[in-house]
């Protein structure tokens, strides 16, 4: 499982890489929110450990972003010991707050506790307000049902389970097969697409994004 990072303390961060490493974890490291975000875009993070005070904004509005686009645990590692900020980061949707100075052993035990209430949680995929549910097989936006064909379905399913990733119409075609194991041809993708986007309330391309020439990714 990789872990991000999110700390201007170069100590700290020589200090958790080992330890984390040790307990068998990658890590990726960024000491501001904007290589942050970046690391996001180009990786599959597990959780996020997250300062609040960051040379180029707080860890409150980097978590409430990384909140509505998905379900990554966050736990804030900060100084900030007041009631009040550890409210606030509570009430973002944060997993955890651990206040610096602390101590290893309880650090790990932190994180190991919102991994694996991550794994218990229903079997959901969920970016802004899409949620796609593996169990049944359905999709819901802003909370209203979304009926698809397996096409339709298969493709949602390959860009929400890598959020911000751009994946190429070869991609897409090698892993996507009709019904009958028929391979499916461009032109069919594309009208797949403009359908998938028509039940999603999509028209304008503000979910699923289109980057002529090379292919599709959600719109983060």
């Amino acid at each position: 499982m990789r872990i991000l990072l999110v700390e201007d303390n170069s100590a700290i961060v020589m200090g958790l890489e080992y330890l984390l490493s040790q307990e068998g974890y990658e890590v990726s490291t960024a000491d501001n929110i904007m290589r942050a975000k970046g690391i996001l875009r180009r990786e599959e993070c597990d959780l996020v450990l997250l300062d609040i005070a960051l040379p180029d904004g707080n860890g409150f509005d980097f978590c409430r972003m990384i909140k509505q686009e998905g379900r990554i645990p966050v736990i804030f590692l900060t100084a900030k010991d007041e009631e009040a900020d550890v409210v606030k980061g509570l009430d973002l949707g944060a997993d955890d707050y651990v206040i610096k100075p602390f101590r290893n052993r309880e650090l790990v035990a932190r994180i190991t506790a919102a991994l694996r209430r991550r794994g218990k949680e229903s079997n959901e995929l969920h970016y802004k307000d899409l949620v796609l549910d593996m169990d049944t097989c359905t999709v819901r936006r802003d909370e209203t049902s979304v009926v698809l064909t397996k096409l339709e379905y298969k493709i949602l399913y390959s860009l929400m389970s890598h959020p911000g990733k751009l994946f190429t119409r070869n991609e897409i075609l090698s892993d996507i097969w009709d019904i009958s194991g028929n391979f499916v041809n461009d032109n069919t993708l594309s009208v797949t697409m403009r359908r998938l986007r028509e039940k999603l309330g999509d028209s304008d391309g503000q979910l699923i994004k289109t980057v002529r020439g090379m292919g599709y990714r959600l719109n983060s």
